[in-house]
């Protein structure tokens, strides 16, 4: 590869890489698909081993009856076969079912004009058989499926008429595959209900990784919930030890203090005014109810008036 220029070789190295990429892509939504499937029927298992005898039959009985409803549908076009492009070309297109002309199709679904119908514009032919089998209105129909069975679709249509393996279909490549005969005359089309999606033992070990994967849980959750038990606990302990030696630091700080002076006497305590010693003097004393005569004043208040200027 020559890094300062562009190469047809370095386009197909990168057309190759990306089929790698969706082919890949493909295989994984696959297995997804069969791992939902197990995985419905394993809840469904499990569900009835709930319930006693009567009510098990009834849901069994009820489970068979809505596969016999899904299966009651108007046939399945073969898809990539002349009967589902025409279907196409007059439910989608509007178009007289005598008139059809694989060109015209061909022009009409390469709905980005770039040549090729990819794998989207693939898809979108199939839309009108998905519909015959799949509505989200009923309870019977599994919109999950019906995207699998999309692509297993798209996947068939590709295989037959893709030559080059580009996943991509230019006009030669498919006017070449309206020539052939099963393009005239089709097998017929198995949805994917009707398809072994999985054995009983390919159950039965998901299932087995099921119950591993629980125990694992339950076990990382004992250990998580003793692991909080233990912080806890620990915590606990922490904040036992900050109030203890904040105890022991307060009892310290106390000890170093000096003890308080001796409180003085307030000399407030001991004043008297002398308004209110004459008024004391003046007042009569207990058990003597006869008072001074007029003029007559204490001998300590006469000595003072005396004194007075």
């Amino acid at each position: 590869m020559n890094p300062d220029s562009f190469e047809p070789r370095d386009l197909d190295m990168l057309i190759k890489a990306a089929t790698k990429d969706l082919e890949n892509y493909d295989k994984e939504h696959h297995e997804e698909f069969k791992r939902y499937e197990m995985m419905k029927e394993h809840e469904r298992r499990e569900y009835l081993k709930g319930l006693d005898e009567e009510t098990r039959q009834r849901e069994e009985a009820r489970y068979e009856e809505m596969k016999r409803k899904h299966k009651e549908h108007p046939k399945i076009n073969h898809p990539g076969s002349k009967d589902q492009l025409r279907e196409v070309w007059q439910e989608t297109d509007g178009l007289d079912p005598a008139d059809f002309d694989p060109r015209t199709f061909f022009m009409l679904h390469d709905t980005n004009s770039d040549g090729f119908i990819d794998e989207q514009e693939m898809e979108a032919l199939f839309t009108k058989e998905l519909e015959k089998a799949y509505s989200p209105q009923n309870e019977e129909d599994d919109m999950v499926e019906m995207e699998e069975e999309r692509l297993r679709m798209r996947e068939h249509v590709m295989n037959e008429v893709d030559v080059n393996q580009d996943r991509l279909i230019n006009l030669a490549e498919f006017l070449r595959a309206t020539e052939k005969q099963e393009f005239l005359e089709p097998d017929g089309w198995e949805t994917v209900d009707e398809q072994l999606i999985y054995t009983e033992e390919e159950l039965q070990e998901f299932e087995n990784h099921i119950s591993k994967t629980e125990e694992d849980l339950q076990r990382k959750k004992e250990e998580l919930q003793r692991q909080e038990e233990e912080l806890n606990k620990q915590q606990q302990h922490i904040q036992a030890q900050r109030q203890e030696l904040q105890q022991v630091v307060q009892q310290m700080e106390q000890k170093k203090l000096p003890p308080p002076p001796p409180a003085l006497p307030d000399p407030a305590a001991h004043f008297q005014p002398v308004g209110e010693q004459i008024s004391h003097l003046a007042s009569p004393q207990v058990g003597n109810s006869q008072p001074l005569p007029p003029g007559h004043l204490p001998d300590a208040a006469v000595v003072r008036s005396q004194q007075t200027p």
